[in-house]
């Protein structure tokens, strides 16, 4: 039990790295799991996700257009070329400021989020919910959400790689501020009625499943070349707060 606890313990030299992929693990093979066994086999719990997905869009269309097109601009936030230009410009940034690693880290993740995406909807292939008087309509399968997977692996990946050039005082703002921000986007997906609860929590649940195993992977890329270890709270890259433009 001692050489477990000092496996997963984030302060030993290789316990972080453990700890994020047991992490990983325990978040697709528990959560995930049981998501994903109610979506196959049609579980109990996806008579409340109809019930759910129909009250939310009758709630929604009830409170008008002005609703309609602020969750509209909120899903937009999570959708796939507006996640585009902001990896492809915080990369060009990362780059610019001479942390390539980091570039590679954001491009490798998000990319990575989005195969792994495709992948399980294609096999689950869940239909999107049928709704009455539809507010939107999406393209390809419902389990999981793509914008909430695909927030959750961008907008945390973001905060990871910035996470040094923000002043310590307001990093705990930044990590509420990026929670919140993802969880938005999610319900905005409900709320469109392009997918259901079990949908969107799935995206989440998947996406810090990945997240998890890309910062540890990282990190093991970066003990190699020599870099020490950092707690998870100073971002992948403690070094690199001066070079992206933290204060003295």
């Amino acid at each position: 039990m001692d050489a477990l606890r000092r496996r997963l313990d984030p302060e030993e030299r290789y316990g972080l790295r453990v700890t994020l992929f047991v992490v990983a693990a325990a978040l697709v093979a528990v959560p995930f799991g049981l998501l994903l066994e109610q979506v196959v086999h049609n579980g109990p719990l996806l008579a409340t996700d109809r019930g759910l997905a129909n009250d939310v869009h009758q709630w929604v269309l009830r409170r008008g257009p002005g609703l309609i097109r602020a969750v509209r601009l909120v899903s937009r936030l999570g959708g796939p070329p507006f996640l585009i230009v902001l990896v492809v410009l915080a990369g060009g940034y990362v780059l610019a400021r001479g942390r390539r690693r980091l570039a590679v880290f954001l491009a490798v993740t998000a990319v990575g989020g989005s195969v792994i995406d495709t992948v399980v909807k294609n096999v689950v292939a869940r239909p999107r919910p049928d709704l009455p008087h539809p507010i939107a309509h999406a393209f390809g399968k419902s389990f999981p959400s793509g914008h909430a997977m695909s927030s959750t692996v961008v907008y945390g990946a973001l905060l990871l790689v910035l996470l040094p050039a923000v002043p310590r005082a307001w990093r705990a703002y930044a990590i509420a501020g990026t929670a919140l921000l993802v969880l938005a986007i999610a319900a905005s997906r409900l709320a469109l009625g392009v997918h259901y609860l079990t949908d969107v929590l799935g995206g989440i649940v998947l996406g810090l499943g990945w997240l998890a195993a890309s910062v540890a992977a990282f990190r093991i890329w970066r003990t190699e070349r020599g870099r020490p270890p950092a707690p998870i709270t100073e971002g992948v890259e403690p070094e690199a707060a001066v070079d992206l433009g933290a204060g003295a």
